[in-house]
């Protein structure tokens, strides 16, 4: 498959040069962008690939600008790519009417029901489009890439490596949605991309279910959580219910709850050098 790219924007920092990218998704059907941070190292040898997923409301310029991801990437000699969180510019009825459905709020799943199912393909496209385009496009080392997230992204990091059991070496989340079967953030998506709970498989989207009957090689799950995030004290993210599922299922877990930090970016620039570290030593084993 042809993967045709366009440069939007480089920005020389630490040594490399953050881009942002465009091309037309034949999975989503129209036009995506994405973040690439390539480290001065890339000059010489191909390197790992750390996926980055945001959450609702966010496009592919948020991680970019306020993480403070691109130092450690190049201290660390790895890749970072980071996409947009939904399809966009598609103009679906009802797409923008709320900030957590629709534009901006994918939640990393593919769609089954009309009119989002024909678009709404998130899960495919960041799982198998995604990676096949960065293979052709970047000096990465094919096969040695890892996947983490915010929020909604969160999520969308903890299912993509639980149902595809191999493709990432390691996973980790800030604030996960880790339960969205049982929040009303998540509630909300799946009914209107899955429909029903009744009619529909909630649980093939729920990294809490998943992880009960996951059966492949070793994964450890690392979740990252703020003690004054107001989604979490208000139960939209649930991550102590993925803990006690993956205790169950003997699945080794990392739980860091980090006393009175909130739900922003002040929070993720703060710990996103231990991830990183974390997931360069799973890569580079």
């Amino acid at each position: 498959m042809a993967f045709i790219i366009s440069e939007v924007s480089s920005n020389k920092i630490f040594g490399g040069y953050q881009k942002v990218y465009a091309h037309d998704s034949k999975v989503l059907g129209c036009k995506m962008n994405f973040g690439v941070y390539l480290p001065p190292q890339c000059e010489d040898t191909k390197l790992p690939v750390i996926y980055w997923l945001s959450g609702l409301t966010c496009s592919e310029a948020n991680f970019i600008q306020k993480a403070g991801a691109q130092r450690y990437a190049s201290e660390n000699g790895v890749i970072i790519v980071n996409p947009d969180t939904s399809p966009r510019g598609l103009s679906i009825p009802g797409d923008s009417e709320s900030w957590d459905f629709g534009v901006a709020a994918g939640f990393y799943l593919n769609a089954t029901q009309k009119p989002w199912s024909d678009n709404y393909q998130m899960y495919s496209y960041i799982t198998s489009e995604l990676i096949q385009l960065v293979n052709k496009n970047f000096p990465v080392l094919e096969g040695k890439q890892s996947i983490m997230g915010h929020s909604m992204g969160g999520h969308g990091a903890l299912i993509s490596a639980l149902k595809n059991p191999g493709l990432y070496k390691s996973v980790s989340g800030f604030a996960p949605i880790s339960n969205p079967s049982k929040c009303p953030w998540g509630e909300k998506a799946f009914n209107g991309y899955l429909g029903s709970r009744e009619k529909a498989n909630w649980f093939e989207w729920d990294a809490t279910e998943l992880v009960k009957n996951y059966n492949g090689p070793p994964l450890e799950i690392f979740i990252d959580q703020g003690s004054g995030d107001k989604f979490y004290i208000e139960k939209q993210l649930l991550p102590e219910n993925l803990v006690e599922a993956c205790k169950n299922a003997h699945v080794p877990a990392i739980f860091k709850l980090r006393e009175g930090y909130d739900h922003s970016y002040f929070y993720i620039a703060t710990f996103i050098e231990e991830h990183i570290k974390y997931h360069v030593k799973h890569l580079t084993n």
